[in-house]
């Protein structure tokens, strides 16, 4: 499947891969960075953004998008940053094509399986909002403002709705990401480590990247290196893009 995507700057290739619920915009201010020094590939994954929607959404397909459409771009060697669950895709990618990735940069997520339901008000007030006909943005808000109690997750998520001909509606698939979501939970470990230069940057205030954590990361990525970004939560690249830009930017030059 060739993804939707936007590709700004010149030079080496560096891959933005967006999380859950998001969309190529959500790594702006990095690309805003990178793009001065790089030719930078901001990714619609599928089920989200202007992509193609699928029943099918297991890490595999996920990875194997972007080297379609990488493929499509004839672009061979590349870096990656993957923020949340496109760190996970990031991740996948790099057990996919090895020798093709250069840097990976993985943003507050680990490669585990991590328990419970972190998203079910979400899912909630999404289904909300498609129960009814909408015709002003603020009408979605107040229906997600019944389940989703923090502002800024509501307009985070409002970036995917769009005016269409018969009114407001998400772009990414909400029914197909809940019927998937104990995939999007889940991992299973590639039966080879990826050996090649990593970055786990993790958010101080985030608690997706744990102390006990580590056994996995490091039996996955054996040469994977740390590095915390103090006072921020899971979205570090939003709340600091200054700092995260310098971390990144550090780690591509070594």
């Amino acid at each position: 499947m060739n993804l939707h995507f936007r590709a700004e700057g010149k030079g080496k290739t560096i891959v933005l891969i967006h999380g859950l619920f998001g969309s190529a915009d959500n790594l702006g201010l990095l690309a805003r960075e990178l793009k001065l020094h790089y030719q930078v590939i901001s990714v619609d994954l599928r089920n989200h953004g202007l992509s193609p929607h699928s029943d099918l959404f297991s890490y595999q397909d996920l990875a194997q998008d972007i080297i379609d459409t990488l493929d499509h771009l004839t672009i061979n060697q590349f870096d990656v940053v993957g923020h949340s669950m496109g760190g996970k895709v990031a991740m996948t990618l790099s057990a996919l094509a090895p020798q093709r990735v250069n840097h990976l940069i993985i943003l507050d997520m680990a490669p585990i399986a991590y328990k419970g339901h972190r998203h079910q008000n979400v899912f909630t007030g999404l289904r909300e909002v498609n129960h009814h006909a909408i015709t002003k943005r603020n009408e979605a808000e107040q229906y997600l403002a019944r389940y989703i109690n923090d502002a800024g997750v509501r307009q985070f998520l409002l970036k995917s709705l769009v005016k269409t001909e018969t009114g407001y509606q998400w772009r990414f698939n909400v029914e197909g990401l809940m019927t998937n979501y104990a995939t999007i939970m889940g991992w299973q470990p590639a039966s080879q480590p990826f050996i090649g230069k990593t970055l786990f940057i993790k958010g101080q205030l985030s608690d997706y990247i744990e102390p006990q954590y580590r056994d996995a990361i490091m039996t996955q990525f054996p040469n994977a290196k740390a590095h915390v970004v103090a006072n921020t939560g899971h979205w570090l690249h939003a709340e600091k893009p200054d700092t995260v830009n310098r971390i990144i930017n550090q780690f591509l030059n070594q």
